[in-house]
């Protein structure tokens, strides 16, 4: 918050140039706030505020930064922003040292300063700290935003985060709330024998997903790498070495378009557990994502992007082609023949892309994709996708053009990706052969031949259950965020330049 409204360009230069000449000034007379180490703290405002009948009358010590300064001549008042909240500062001349109070009174909106006081409340009620002893322990150069506007813009809010989480403190509740999630997720799978492990970043291989890679160059071995799209492989090749549930919180990368849902790099948590299907993954997904609603809110009941989401567990699971026939009539699964499934979907205005094969696979996929996902509003399971597009999951045994696997949607928003995994070697090689033919053509997001995986495999892969879950979605929903960048703390953005 600022002093006065300041709103002139050069309004703001000058005021740059003032708290220079106050920086100035300190440094030549021996007070350089750049110079002070520390400062023995032992309240915080929330602290205080919850202990405030315990507290009053004592001494305390607070640091923070100043949000706001009024009173006039031997009294001031201040708004004093610490880790917890705000508290009041009183300082009064003749309570302090003459020249502490005389100093004090020429700092600015946001300096940093540490206070020892007592607490004590105003005669109008407020909780406050009246201080007996103020020091700089740091100088703001700039001013922050203007009081009654504060930092609305929201590319300069994402581009200066710092400045976001000064002037607009309920930004902090979003990253509280991630914070407190990524533990919870720990502490569900080490409480059920996982154990987390960390994989490479860069590889040689981009694999594991269907997505474009970002590529960089080690010079050293002079080769190109490229940054992980998922941590899945290297995953099960620890399954097939015989850790039998494991499960990596890491960041992702992948280099594609920009929007609401979608950054260039990401969290994920995926887990692996030997000898279990993606049945047993939807009971756990469900459980994790319920209990954490629960934990974290105290209900199971949210609401996101307009809707109003009920977490509570149970949730309805659909095959990918239940659904499409629901939501669009069509019943592909009466349907047998490629020409006719392509046919099916283009009736409905659904058109397949370049580069994929016209089957029956990809018609299904894209039914759902372009004309079901947007319909899919409360917590639903959609299972059984089709091979073409799970090139790891494993093949149904009661129909081999689907998959044994699933994504959760919620309010139109994937959730989280799981299989059984694809143990056959043979199988998995001719799906990985199929990657690098559509990569072939054009295809920028197809996989890569892994032979490695496939020696991994060879040794053989007890049946597993795998789970993929976007930590930032998970984030957005528990927050009820409209937008990926209001819980990614520095997210992706174009320079200013």
């Amino acid at each position: 918050m600022a002093e006065q409204k300041t709103t002139p360009e050069l309004d703001l230069s000058e005021q740059r140039r003032v708290r220079r000449e106050k920086l100035s000034a300190l440094q030549s007379a021996g007070q350089d706030p750049f110079c002070q180490t520390r400062f023995d703290w032992d309240m915080t405002s929330a602290q205080i505020r919850e202990d405030f009948d315990a507290l009053e009358g004592k001494a305390v010590k607070v640091a923070g930064r100043l949000m706001s300064k009024r009173g006039m001549g031997k009294v001031s008042f201040c708004d004093l922003q610490d880790r917890d909240g705000r508290i009041q500062l009183y300082a009064r001349q003749d309570e302090m040292d003459e020249d502490v109070y005389k100093a004090f009174k020429k700092y600015d909106i946001g300096d940093i300063v540490g206070v020892d006081g007592e607490v004590f409340r105003t005669q109008r009620g407020e909780m406050s700290v009246r201080a007996k002893n103020i020091v700089l322990l740091s100088k703001s150069l700039l001013p922050l935003p203007e009081k009654f506007h504060g930092l609305q813009d929201r590319e300069l809010r994402y581009r200066q985060r710092y400045v976001d989480l000064m002037v607009n403190p309920e930004v902090k509740k979003n990253f509280v709330v991630r914070s407190r999630f990524i533990k919870h997720v720990r502490d569900f799978l080490d409480g059920r024998g996982y154990v987390e492990v960390e994989t490479p970043v860069l590889n040689t291989i981009s694999g594991g997903a269907t997505a474009r890679p970002f590529i960089t160059h080690h010079n050293t071995l002079d080769i190109d790498m490229f940054m992980r799209i998922a941590t899945e492989l290297p995953l099960k090749r620890l399954i097939v070495g015989g850790m039998d549930r494991v499960y990596e919180i890491g960041r992702i990368f992948r280099n594609e378009g920009m929007d609401p849902k979608h950054n260039p790099e990401f969290t994920t948590v995926e887990l692996y557990q030997a000898y279990a299907d993606f049945n047993d993954m939807m009971d756990l997904f469900e459980e994790l994502l319920s209990s954490a609603a629960q934990k974290l809110l105290g209900t199971y009941c949210v609401q996101w992007q307009g809707e109003d989401i009920d977490l509570t567990p149970g949730w309805p699971r659909m095959t990918m082609a239940e659904a499409v026939k629901q939501y669009t009539g069509i019943d592909f699964m009466a349907i047998s023949d490629d020409a006719e499934a392509v046919a099916a979907a283009k009736g409905i205005g659904v058109e397949l892309a370049e580069t994929a094969d016209k089957t029956w696979g990809n018609a299904l996929y894209e039914c759902f994709d372009q004309r079901v996902e947007e319909k899919l509003v409360q917590p639903t399971f959609i299972t059984m996708h089709p091979v073409d597009v799970s090139p790891l999951a494993k093949r149904s045994p009661k129909d081999p053009r689907l998959t044994e696997r699933f994504e959760l949607f919620i309010c139109r928003s994937e959730m989280g990706n799981a299989f059984s995994e694809l143990n056959d070697p043979i199988d998995q090689k001719q799906r990985f052969q199929k990657q690098v033919e559509l990569r072939d053509k054009g295809d920028s997001e197809a996989g890569m031949m892994d032979e490695d995986y496939i020696t991994a495999l060879e040794y053989g892969l007890p049946p597993t259950g795998g789970l993929g879950i976007g930590i930032d979605r998970c984030v957005m929903l528990l927050t009820n965020s409209d937008t990926i960048r209001e819980v990614i703390l520095f997210p992706t953005m174009k320079p200013m330049d």
